[in-house]
């Protein structure tokens, strides 16, 4: 729904996230019926960044974690949104007037056009006579346009449970142009016993199975300041993993025994639309499969291309699954599990499969960036013989999708693909082969998985004694917590892996672990 746009005739204004009908409210008679209290805690957001605009994200509440998953609102609520071209909105470019109500919890997502390309931009909210935090955004470059430049902070995994959020405030620092979240914002369970010893800071919510449980994750989440702070500096892209929903899950399939699928795309479809409301992404609704599409491209000139991949919601169930039980991921070897050989077998789906090929195809781009939730380059627990054992979550298992990938990039050689994934709680180099199994056989693009925001990693003693088995990985670190600083231009890539002192310290300071460096041309990184 749209009120009043007061922008000139030529410039279009759509919002999505609103279902239509009797919201037709005049601005002040809205804003008239709620309180007092501030309705801005949860912050602002932008991201989905298009050559002439991107996406406003807000979310009213005054009670962030109430029971019902409101937020503590009522009825709807008329909201005014501004875009300055500068940060005392002295020259106000695009204004207009929309109403939250509590179809998607309050939440907005106005999707901007009309404006010029690569340049920075400010907005803010007002509701009752209260202002929401200023954000700063950017659109992105017209498509042809030689940019020389481009900074990209890259998170995933932040368990509220685990620790502090220090690093989205030093993310924020470093001022980048983009941000990209490549999974697990959330976590949806909650520890009890004896792992609830090791808890940082108490969620006080029940595991997440509900469309209310799902928004109330979010909402904790966002009421973190350094967080707030790294939304509120840059536009963002994002994709989720499996903990926005449930651990392991694949597709349909849930890893609880005897939930069968039908079941579970209830539960999958809550989670999913607790995502959208909490995301600044453009318009998407649960169609009647209660699919929710968010795979997408966006490009940033000539300079890079992004593919934001979505890897859970249309793969195979989980390759040796127990009867209905196909979300649950095993260590298997091929003599007991051939499942995992299936050709049949998809990671993406087969409509994302063609999609991206395509778009590969196409690309004109001198970087093509795959954000991606799973690590694809692949660990064999093993020499390789009968008695190596995969773990099926990932791209492992599924090795014949991932053939197909990466026979795709050998193909039609789109230029420097670079894959940046999440999940594993660890940093990794890792060059991609031709031929997953064969690490002699030819590389075809570089991928850098990012440790968490603040979740606990792997064992570290365990995984490096197995790396000998695992000439394609050139790194790997699950001892720290953080997130990659990357900065890219014509010539190179610059990978930086960011490190955080300690995360029990709401303070912690950051350092750089190490850094890596892709030349133009030339696949796989090099130290720097």
């Amino acid at each position: 729904m749209l009120l009043k746009p007061t922008l000139p005739m030529n410039r279009r204004l759509l919002l999505g996230g609103l279902v239509a009908a009797p919201l037709v409210l005049r601005f002040g008679q809205a804003q008239a019926q709620a309180g007092g209290a501030y309705v801005f805690p949860l912050g602002v957001a932008s991201g989905d960044p298009a050559p002439d605009g991107f996406v406003l994200w807000t979310r009213l509440a005054v009670d962030p974690v109430a029971p019902d998953g409101l937020g503590g609102m009522g009825g709807p609520v008329a909201v005014r949104w501004d875009v300055a071209a500068d940060e005392a909105f002295n020259r106000i470019v695009a204004s207009g007037e929309a109403v939250a109500d509590r179809t998607d919890a309050h939440s907005l997502h106005i999707e901007v056009e009309g404006l010029r390309p690569d340049r920075p931009y400010w907005y803010r909210f007002t509701a009752q006579g209260q202002q929401s935090p200023i954000g700063r955004t950017r659109t992105a470059p017209a498509p042809n346009a030689d940019i020389d430049r481009l900074r990209l902070a890259v998170a995933s995994c932040s368990n509220w449970e685990s620790g502090y959020f220090s690093a989205y405030g030093h993310m924020a620092d470093e001022a980048p142009d983009l941000t990209l979240f490549l999974g697990d914002y959330i976590y949806e369970y909650t520890r009890t016993g004896a792992q609830a010893a090791n808890v940082v800071r108490p969620y006080g919510l029940e595991e997440a199975t509900t469309l209310a449980g799902y928004r109330n994750r979010y909402a904790l989440h966002r009421t973190d300041a350094d967080l707030q702070r790294l939304h509120a500096v840059a536009p963002c892209l994002a994709v989720w993993d499996d903990h926005e929903i449930q651990d392991d899950y694949s597709g349909v399939w849930s890893k609880t025994p005897g939930v069968m699928p039908n079941d579970f795309l209830l539960r999958r479809a809550a989670g999913y639309k607790a995502f959208y409301e909490a995301m600044p992404i453009r318009r998407t609704r649960l169609d009647a499969r209660l699919q929710m599409p968010i795979y997408r491209g966006v490009r940033y000139g000539r300079l890079a291309q992004f593919f934001m991949l979505d890897g859970r919601q249309y793969r195979s169930k989980q390759a040796c699954a127990d009867g209905v039980n196909g979300g649950k991921g095993q260590v298997v070897t091929d003599a007991a599990c051939p499942d995992r050989l299936d050709p049949a077998r998809t990671f993406l789906g087969f409509e994302q499969e063609r999609w991206l090929y395509d778009g590969l195809a196409r690309s004109q781009a001198r970087w093509n960036i795959l954000g991606q939730d799973l690590v694809m380059a692949g660990l064999k627990f093993g020499n390789g013989d009968a008695e190596t054992r995969y773990w099926t979550d990932t791209w492992d298992g599924y090795p014949v999708a991932r053939d197909r990938m990466t026979d795709a990039l050998a193909t039609l050689k789109p230029r420097n693909p670079v894959v940046l994934s999440g999940d594993y709680h660890s940093f990794w180099t890792n060059d991609v082969k031709r031929v997953s199994a064969d690490p002699s056989s030819a590389t075809v693009a570089t991928e850098f998985v990012g440790t968490s925001i603040s979740s606990s990693g792997p064992p570290y003693d365990a995984l490096m004694a197995n790396m000998p088995n695992n000439p394609q990985i050139k790194f790997f670190d699950s001892r720290v917590r953080g997130y990659m600083s990357i900065d890219m231009d014509r010539d190179r890539m610059n990978t930086r892996y960011r490190a955080i002192s300690d995360v029990r310290d709401p303070h912690a300071a950051v350092s750089t672990l190490n850094s890596w460096v892709v030349e133009d041309g030339r696949p796989g990184a090099v130290a720097a």
